[in-house]
Order: C-alpha cells, then sequence, then structure tokens
C-alpha cells in the first residue's frame, strides 16, 4: 500500500511539475504516466475518466487525480494524488511570485513567455486530438455522427449564440442517456 502511495505521489508530481500552461495541458503528461509507465488505466479507460472529468465543474487536473488515486489506492491514494498536485505548485507559486514581480519587464523573461506559447498550444491541441478519438466514438450499432453534431452543436450555442455552457453540458448528457448507451 505504501508503494502504492509514493508511486502516485511520483507519478503526478512529476506530472504536474513538468506540465506548464495549466489543467488541459498537464493531461498527456497525466496520461503517460497513468497508461504508458503504470499501467494503472487503459488508454480507453483514462479518456472515460477525461470525459466524466470534464462533466464536473473544477479544475480538470484534481478531478483526474483524486479519481485516478482513488482506483489505484483508496482514500489514501485520493489524498496522496491530490497532495502531490496541488502542494508542489502552490509552494512553487509562492516563491515564484516574488522573484515575477521583481523581473515582470525583463525582457528575457518576456521572451521565454512569447517562446513557450506555441508549445502549450501543440501539448492542448494533441490531448484535443487524442480526447477527439473517444468522444467521437458512436455508440455500436447507432447513428455514427451523433457525437459530431453534439460537438458541432455545442460549439455554435456556446461559442456565436452566447448560451452557458451548462446547458449545453446539461443537453448533452441528456442526448447521450437517450441515444449512446452500450
Amino acid at each position: 500500500m505504501l508503494t502504492d502511495l509514493w508511486k502516485l505521489f511520483l507519478s503526478f508530481g512529476r506530472a504536474t511539475m513538468l506540465g506548464y500552461g495549466g489543467g488541459p495541458s498537464i493531461i498527456p503528461l497525466y496520461e503517460n504516466e497513468v497508461v504508458s509507465r503504470m499501467s494503472w488505466m487503459t488508454t480507453e479507460d483514462f479518456g472515460h475518466a477525461l470525459a466524466f472529468g470534464n462533466s464536473l465543474p473544477g479544475p480538470i487536473a484534481t478531478k483526474l487525480a483524486a479519481y485516478i488515486g482513488f482506483k489505484v489506492a483508496g482514500w489514501p491514494g485520493a489524498i496522496v494524488a491530490l497532495a502531490a498536485v496541488v502542494l508542489p505548485t502552490a509552494l512553487l507559486m509562492i516563491v515564484l511570485v516574488g522573484v515575477m514581480s521583481k523581473l515582470q519587464n525583463n525582457p528575457y523573461i518576456k521572451g521565454m513567455i512569447r517562446g513557450i506559447q506555441p508549445v502549450i498550444f501543440v501539448m492542448m491541441a494533441m490531448l484535443a486530438y487524442d480526447f477527439a478519438k473517444y468522444a467521437m466514438k458512436p455508440a455500436p450499432g447507432f447513428i455514427t455522427f451523433i457525437p459530431f453534431l453534439l460537438a458541432a452543436g455545442y460549439f455554435i450555442l456556446v461559442y456565436y449564440l452566447n448560451l452557458s455552457a451548462l446547458y449545453g453540458i446539461i443537453g448533452s448528457l441528456v442526448i447521450g442517456a437517450l441515444f449512446l448507451r452500450g
């Protein structure tokens, strides 16, 4: 049990500390740790956990860590995985706030921030591509275009018509329950 807790802490701590750009950009690193390195889940199970986590409010990184930690080692695993995600970055932020406030006008720091933005974009695009494999997968033996229609409809309603994202989430849950079972 202690070995599992230590592995959870190291895996989530490593992925969190190597991630840059917030929760969504860390997800590919979590997937690498959970699926490829530790074999705690399959890629499909991770995709399902990600989909479920995204349907709930709050930061995705902490939801995934708690869920996977719980799957691996119960409540102690959830607590350790959450601690690995939150504690190192919180402590680092406290230290970096002081440093960054003194260096905020430094041209090298500004250049570093501009330089990392394209990398974050690619990481998020890779995440979207990987996630699309699961999100657009139809229910067995059913109409194949419903997931695509859900995605397109949600995008149009939220982005162009300014409908609250909550209504789109609730609507997609209802449509999924009715038409995408299996």
